[in-house]
């Protein structure tokens, strides 16, 4: 057990630690504590959804596992979020995809959603203090195929233009609701398993089709757009490749999705953050962990994570980074995925937060690149985790591993009574 005063004791030794390079832990501390994670609801039910609980996945997507217990409405759903989010220090965001309204039953195509769908969600989010931000959601539907708003069949292609407009309308309605701006987040799964005669045809659509959904303009939500490498099905092209919406997000203002999980594996995410800064005018994380492919393992304490999190730190980009998780495990507890998630993420910022920039950038403009090297290695066995320990006491969340008997504790009493 982690004591109140073996907590203290231990952050008081690591204040003085990084005091002597010249590091507030409390300024530190502060900071974090502003860091709102936006976690995402379909952890909770392997992206099931309200719209027909029954449906399998479609559209290049995929979620392994059946561990018992997941979520199978509304309710069970917003007591999971709840009782994850009690583990996680700080205050945070629910990141909601269309397919979750609250549809009292009623069958509501994509093309028909309504703010009303949501009005539940919005009176929810402002009770338990969680603001919302939304997605479109363009996969298992029966006029998914393989491309949505890339789709040469017009009427296709106009259901979904019209699905992702009232999308960005929910959004709208979310952001005036809890006066702060909802991020609305745009991925689509459009590609073909082998390379399509011409390229061009599609993209070109792609781009219209955003640009008639754009033509709205809101003052209460962000337009976000996503890119994705390949889909399950979908290998060989995807049309919302990651050079399509970074150049679309350029021209056109808009704030580009980095999913960590869309990218070949040797790609650095943390790499395109200082190029992304200076061309689009914010940038929307989805923290997620590929394996091989995109397969959204849960978030764990990685280098990669850490890189990425440093980056956002040294480039003072808090204030224009939006962070969102994604991913879905169905082979373990799914509250304890959110929780293992969440909790790695704020511990790869808190590290970062923690790093003497000001030394290391001195080092480095004197040309003292063995100092600046030594010092960053030095910094992996600093007491960073006596101050995250301090931050879930003053956040009032089990410190350590406590949570995991909790997180049983709610399995063997709620979900697996399911």
């Amino acid at each position: 057990m982690n004591t109140e005063k073996n907590v203290k004791q231990a952050f008081d030794l690591a204040a003085e630690r990084y005091a002597a390079l010249n590091v507030d832990v409390n300024s530190a501390l502060e900071k974090l504590q502003q860091i709102s994670l936006s976690l995402h609801c379909w952890q909770a039910d392997d992206v099931t959804g309200f719209e027909n609980p029954d449906g399998s996945l479609s559209g290049g997507i995929q979620v392994t596992g059946n561990y018992p217990g997941k979520a199978r409405n509304i309710d069970e759903l917003r007591a999971d979020v709840l009782k994850a989010n009690s583990f996680i220090p700080g205050t945070h965001r629910l990141n909601l995809h269309e397919i979750y309204g609250d549809f009292g039953g009623k069958k509501v195509d994509r093309d028909e959603v309504e703010p009303a769908h949501f009005q539940s969600w919005m009176e929810w989010g402002k009770e338990n203090n969680m603001k919302l931000d939304f997605n479109s959601t363009s996969f298992s539907h029966p006029k998914s195929g393989n491309l949505t708003l890339a789709n040469p069949d017009k009427s296709i292609r106009d259901f979904w233009i019209e699905h992702t407009k009232r999308c960005r309308a929910v959004s709208e309605a979310m952001g005036v609701y809890q006066d702060d701006p909802c991020m609305m987040n745009l991925w689509i799964h459009d590609g073909s398993k082998e390379v399509p005669a011409s390229r061009i045809q599609y993209r070109q659509l792609l781009k219209d089709s955003l640009d008639e959904i754009f033509a709205t303009d809101y003052k209460h939500m962000k337009d976000c757009i996503e890119a994705k490498l390949f889909g399950i099905g979908l290998e060989s092209y995807t049309v919302g490749s990651y050079d399509f919406y970074l150049g679309y997000g350029a021209k056109n203002n808009k704030i580009v999705t980095l999913d960590t999980g869309h990218f070949h594996l040797t790609e650095s995410i943390a790499d395109k953050i200082s190029s992304m800064l200076l061309f689009t005018p914010e940038i929307m994380l989805h923290v997620s962990r590929p394996i091989r492919w995109d397969s959204d393992h849960v978030v764990i304490l990685s280098d990669d994570l850490l890189d990425l999190s440093r980056e956002i730190i040294r480039c003072k980009a808090l204030d224009r980074v939006h962070i969102g998780l994604d991913y879905f495990d169905a082979t373990i507890n799914r509250i304890g995925a959110y929780v293992i998630g969440c909790r790695a993420t704020q511990k790869a910022f808190l590290q970062a937060l923690l790093e003497p920039s000001a030394t290391l950038q001195q080092y480095e403009a004197e040309d003292k690149l063995f100092e600046r090297l030594a010092l960053q290695e030095e910094l992996k066995s600093l007491p960073w985790n006596a101050v995250w320990d301090m931050f879930c006491l003053k956040n009032d969340v089990p410190v350590g591993e406590d949570y995991i008997g909790e997180i049983e504790k709610y399995e063997a009493q709620v979900t697996s009574k399911r």
